[in-house]
């Protein structure tokens, strides 16, 4: 057999390999996230859905409420803006957010961006962070691209909502009449 043949053979079995690992790591599957919160049929899939539901909680630290029923409805509100904002972008921008969601939705690679293998329904706060400076702090420009576009979408999502601006004494925008 020749050199060049048992490479792809060895690439082939390699790949299987890894996405078979991938599977077992990820762990059983994910129900239908994006209908459990509210955003179906918006431009945040059920991949950034998850994600964004792990990751909005470390970026928003100190300012979501405490109160379990009160935070919910204010990451609930939070992914609804998410998702008005990702269908106000260019196309080959929500292409490209699109495309984070799923790296980031991926165990083995979300590992390779910041070390991570937790699934997504298991990782704590303190792992998002983690993950988080893991993107912020790296000398690869697009991993800080990466954290800037999530570090951006969820604070103009937060700050959309009236919700948020009495905690910024923000009276609201002027009444014109």
């Amino acid at each position: 057999m020749n050199p060049a043949r048992r490479r792809i053979i060895f690439a082939g079995i390699a790949g299987a390999l890894l996405l078979g690992l991938a599977r077992v790591l990820e762990g059983p599957s994910r129900p239908d996230s994006a209908a459990t919160w509210g955003v179906r049929g918006s431009a945040l899939s059920a991949d950034g859905a998850d994600v964004m539901r792990v990751i909005a909680p470390a970026i928003l630290a100190g300012a979501l409420p405490t109160e379990p029923g009160a935070r919910r409805r204010a990451l609930d509100d939070t992914l609804a803006g998410i998702a008005t904002a990702i269908e106000g972008l260019p196309p080959i921008a929500r292409d490209e957010i699109g495309s984070l969601f799923a790296l980031l939705a991926w165990a083995p690679l979300r590992w390779a961006l910041g070390g991570s293998l937790a699934s997504l329904h298991a990782m704590t706060v303190a792992d998002a962070d983690a993950l988080l400076e893991s993107l912020r702090e790296s000398r690869w420009s697009k991993k800080r691209a990466a954290y800037d576009a999530l570090h951006q979408i969820t604070f103009a999502a937060w700050y959309a909502n009236p919700v948020s601006w009495p905690a910024i004494g923000y009276p609201g925008p002027p009444v014109l009449s």
